[in-house]
């Protein structure tokens, strides 16, 4: 708690706040590091795999490969999802599940079946972007912001 609202804190609350942080169990944030950087790891080594598979036996190029692998590594997160798997391997790894393309699949797929018994289009579609509609919504804005500025630098001749 910062110094400005422990002054605002009577006598006694701040001996509870001290009380409190004092049998606050400590977090292993080595460990859950080390477990992120992990899982996180392996979901790009097996994204970087599904490249390769594609590149290698289905003709594409290392530009035209992304997508595909992309789509697979969405499909596994969904699958996983649905099985109850992937929420398993998310408790143990903790944002190394989170930060891949996999934990916004699993976010959006999550909501889907959670609230699937208010219904498709106000229970599925409603509560499925109303987490991924502002990832979506600045996601695109991001993107137009930096093609403005592309444009403009080739504008002016450069590059």
């Amino acid at each position: 708690m910062s110094s400005k609202k422990q002054k605002k804190l009577t006598p006694v609350q701040q001996e509870y706040q001290e009380f409190a942080k004092a049998r606050e169990p400590k977090r292993p944030v080595l460990k859950n590091c080390i477990r992120a950087f992990l899982v996180g790891g392996i979901i790009c080594t097996i994204g970087q795999g599904l490249m390769w598979i594609f590149m290698n036996y289905f003709g594409f190029d290392e530009k035209t490969a992304g997508s595909p692998t992309v789509a697979v590594l969405v499909f596994l997160s969904v699958l996983l999802t649905s099985l109850g798997v992937y929420d398993h391997i998310a408790q143990w790894a903790g944002a190394g599940t989170a930060v891949p393309v996999t934990g916004f699949a699993n976010t959006i797929a999550s909501a889907a079946i959670e609230h699937r018994t208010e219904g498709f289009v106000l229970g599925v579609g409603g509560n499925m972007f109303k987490i991924a509609g502002p990832v979506i919504v600045y996601g695109v804005f991001s993107a137009f912001v930096v093609s403005i500025v592309k444009v403009v630098i080739k504008m002016l001749g450069g590059v």
